[in-house]
Order: structure tokens, then C-alpha cells, then sequence
């Protein structure tokens, strides 16, 4: 049996005496740092530990125990695992949570929100749910009306600030609390949106898609400025999600770029891209986990927003074909040097993803079908309508 680790245990010693809530800080902070791809040399069994802990006292770094989940209910439909700095309009880090938590609990309101954990914790206790997202409620609007207060003069927007970075290092999770507030405030109108949209979107066919422009544009009228939120809401319903990029190209009528931009649903696009660039995070995380069979999901769904995206849209000199062509190089760096990772001095040896790097973009196929599909789009421009 292996001795422990007496550096290990120095650390694990030192992860108990923490609170909870500084245990959270620590590994949310951490976690943020892995996600934008930093590492911290030195820290991994700082993380192991804080996780244990976790685990071992059954509580859940990302949700801070029960009063916060039923505050935080209506982000749910838009949290990612993503860090803050990466997130697009229509998400919110689930990242973000503990420090606006943090914020509130222990720097704007302490006294109205210790009494609020306290009578929410008791009705917890008996199961009754109903109350319980009754006073989380109540709760909530009163932080939204006493932030919309305070956000309202420079001064205040300092103090929230400084107020967070007491928590955490990230200026992004400033955004994720703009971004909440709005979404708190909309609170009834998405989600009427939400409950009128189908559970499950197989794809945007003609009805399909006329009925989710529907719902989209009513709410765009009334509050627009919750329709990225609407979008995300929308992809999450879709069997495959790359068909949010339909909402543009099929409402443009034309794979021209100017002319997608200006359908009034083109941050579909950049969402698309940014979905390529978090896919490609998780493709390095899981490499280095050796986590091959994850892998290989992962890169066939990059290919296949890819390919979609080619197809769909004459990207070649546009911002967003420049964008593509950047994630898609970084893709191919990650690819090869897990390829280039199987030991040198056994040559006979064929990593299990040397055939993705001809992906189907760039197959002979592949190449066929985009030079008809630009031979029609051509013969389409010149014929008389």
C-alpha cells in the first residue's frame, strides 16, 4: 500500500479548515482559470482536494445550497459550464452564480438576505415548493429594484464592481449580473416564450420555422432585449443544434453574407461560431484526459457545424468565414498533437483519429458538393426570376 503524500495532506488539511463559501470562491476561481485555458502550475491537487471536500460533505460548489438555487431558477434554461469571459449574449456562467451570491448576500443586502436563507430554509425543510419559489420571488424582485437603483449612477456601478472583485478576479461576471437582471425582469415574458415553444425541435422546416419566428418576433416587440436569451433557449430544444443557423440563412433567402447579417436574427451565426470555439475547449480537455472515445464525439459535431455553415453560407472574405477558419486551425493543431502524442519508438502504431484529419469539408466529396452548390447559387443569380 502507497504511502500518502505528506504535501497532499498539508493540502487537504488545509482545504478543511476553509468555510464553505471560501472553498466555493476558490475552486469556481480555479475552474474559471481552466476553462479560458489557463493553468496554474502547482494547483491540480489543491482542486482534487477542494472537490473531495465537496463530495465528502455533500454540498455542491456550483449551486450554494438551496435558498440560492430557487433565487437563481429563472437563469437555468441559459447557464453553461463555460467561463465568464466566453459566454455570448444569450448565456450566463454558472460560474458567475457564487460571486453574485457572494455580492449580495454578504456586501449589498446581508441583513434582508440572511433573513430570507433563514425563513426559505425552513419551508425547504418541510418540501413545501411551492413557498419556497414564492419567497425566492419576492426575494428576487427586491434585489432587482435595489440593483436597478444602484446601477443607476456611475457611483454605484463602481461599487458593484469593486464589490465582486472581492470575490473573484474575473471583470466578466460584471456582464453575467447585467445580463441576470434583464432576464429577471423579463422573467414571465420567456418564459410564456418557453412553455409555447416545443420540447423537442427535430428541425426547422417551413411550419417549423415560421411558428419559432413567430414566438421570436412577439417577444422581440415587447422585450427585445432578451431575444439572445430566447435563441439559446431555442437551440437547446433543437435534435441538432446547428439548425438555429436557419433563423437567418432560410429568412435571408440568400447565402450572402450582407444579406444574412441583415435578417434581424444574424447573431445566430457568431452563437454557431461560438459554439465551435467552446466544442474546441472541450476537445483539448479531452484529450489530455485521455478521454479519445469523447474525442471523437466532439470533433465529428465541430465537423458538422462546419459543414453546415459552408454549405449555408458564402463565408469566403467575411469576418465570420475568417472567424471559422481560425477555430477550425486551432481544431487541426489539437488534432495533430494528440496524434503526434503515441510514443515514436513504436511506428507500427495508428492513433485511433488520424483519419479526422481529412475532415468532411475537405474530402473529395466534400469539395464536389460545394463546387455545385456554387455552380447553381451562380446559375441562380444570372436566370431571370
Amino acid at each position: 500500500m502507497a504511502e500518502p503524500d505528506p504535501a497532499n495532506e498539508n493540502v487537504r488539511e488545509y482545504v478543511r479548515r476553509l468555510t464553505p463559501q471560501v472553498r466555493s470562491r476558490l475552486l469556481a476561481e480555479l475552474e474559471r482559470l481552466h476553462l479560458l485555458g489557463q493553468s496554474i502550475p502547482r494547483t491540480d491537487a489543491l482542486i482534487a482536494a477542494l472537490r473531495a471536500e465537496f463530495r465528502d460533505t455533500g454540498q455542491s460548489h456550483s449551486r450554494i445550497g438551496n435558498p440560492s438555487r430557487y433565487f437563481f431558477e429563472p437563469l437555468e434554461a441559459v447557464l453553461v459550464n463555460s467561463a465568464p469571459e466566453r459566454v455570448n449574449s444569450g448565456q450566463i456562467a454558472r460560474g458567475s452564480l457564487a460571486p453574485i451570491w457572494s455580492l449580495i448576500t454578504e456586501k449589498l443586502l446581508p441583513s434582508m438576505a440572511a433573513d430570507y436563507v433563514a425563513s426559505t430554509k425552513q419551508v425547504i425543510v418541510a418540501n413545501n415548493i411551492n413557498e419556497a419559489q414564492r419567497m425566492a420571488a419576492t426575494f428576487r424582485k427586491k434585489i432587482v429594484t435595489y440593483l436597478k437603483g444602484v446601477l443607476s449612477s456611475a457611483d454605484g456601478v463602481a461599487t458593484v464592481r469593486a464589490g465582486l472583485q472581492a470575490y473573484t478576479s474575473s471583470c466578466a461576471i460584471y456582464d453575467d449580473l447585467m445580463k441576470m437582471l434583464r432576464l429577471m425582469q423579463a422573467h414571465e415574458a420567456l418564459t410564456e416564450f418557453s412553455s409555447r415553444l416545443p420540447p423537442k425541435i427535430k428541425g426547422l422546416d417551413s411550419e417549423s420555422l415560421a411558428k419559432i419566428l413567430g414566438l421570436l418576433d412577439a417577444l422581440r416587440a415587447t422585450h427585445a432585449d432578451v431575444v439572445p436569451f430566447a435563441l439559446t433557449i431555442t437551440a437547446n430544444r433543437l435534435e441538432t443544434p446547428w439548425h438555429l443557423i436557419c433563423l437567418a440563412t432560410k429568412v435571408a433567402g440568400s447565402k450572402a453574407v450582407s444579406k444574412i447579417a441583415e435578417t434581424r436574427y444574424a447573431a445566430v451565426i457568431s452563437m454557431m461560431l461560438d459554439q465551435i470555439d467552446d466544442k474546441r475547449l472541450k476537445l483539448v480537455d479531452a484529450f489530455k484526459q485521455n478521454r479519445i472515445p469523447l474525442g471523437k464525439e466532439i470533433l465529428g459535431e465541430i465537423y458538422a457545424i462546419e459543414e453546415a455553415m459552408l454549405a449555408r453560407i458564402a463565408l469566403d472574405g467575411s469576418d465570420w468565414g475568417r472567424r471559422l477558419q481560425d477555430l477550425m486551425a486551432a481544431v487541426e493543431v489539437a488534432l495533430e498533437a494528440e496524434i503526434k502524442s503515441l510514443p515514436t519508438d513504436q511506428p507500427h502504431l495508428t492513433h485511433v483519429l488520424a483519419s479526422f484529419r481529412q475532415r468532411p469539408a475537405q474530402s473529395l466529396r466534400g469539395r464536389l458538393g460545394n463546387m455545385i452548390r456554387k455552380s447553381r447559387d451562380a446559375f441562380a443569380e444570372i436566370l431571370p426570376g
